[in-house]
């Protein structure tokens, strides 16, 4: 009896300390190391930190003496799964959204920077998470700055 309960307590404290490894939290929340640019040779460096305060996302590109803070950061996860076929009591089940809609997780970051001039640069960075629920998610996607589009692709630290 005193065996199968200490068996027991071990299975218990095993399987909250695996569930608790096991999460990640909010999919952007985090620091995200990468870089972005024109082609394979010409990259720039970036970091990027976000957190999540349960409504909203904010964050700092290269944070530091050229820190960018983003002025609109927005996550779209893709659309919930549609139902199981054979609906209740063996009715039919509803239609899939579209067969076309994204199963991705969708990012949008915008923020105001300084070229070296010191005059304003608009960034604005779409992309997609890769892996999302493993601990070494990446987004990938475009980089815009100003009116130049760049390749990017950053990796949660």
């Amino acid at each position: 009896m005193r065996f199968t309960r200490l068996v027991l307590l071990g299975l218990m404290v095993s399987a909250v300390a695996a569930t608790a490894l096991a999460q990640e939290g909010f999919p952007l929340k985090g620091s995200w190391l990468g870089d972005w640019g024109p082609n394979g040779n010409t990259r720039n460096q970036a970091f990027i930190v976000l957190d999540w305060d349960g409504k909203s996302i904010s964050g700092m590109i290269n944070p530091g003496t050229d820190n960018i803070p983003l002025k609109n950061a927005t996550l779209t996860p893709p659309p919930a799964a549609p139902p199981a076929a054979g609906g209740r009591n063996g009715a039919a089940a509803a239609a899939p959204a579209s067969p076309a809609a994204p199963r991705e997780w969708l990012v949008h970051f915008e923020a105001d920077g300084k070229d070296r001039s010191g005059a304003t640069v608009r960034y604005v960075i779409d992309g997609k998470i890769e892996n999302v629920g493993l601990s070494n998610r990446a987004v990938v996607g475009t980089w815009m700055v100003g009116t130049t589009k760049n390749d990017f692709r950053i990796v949660r630290q």
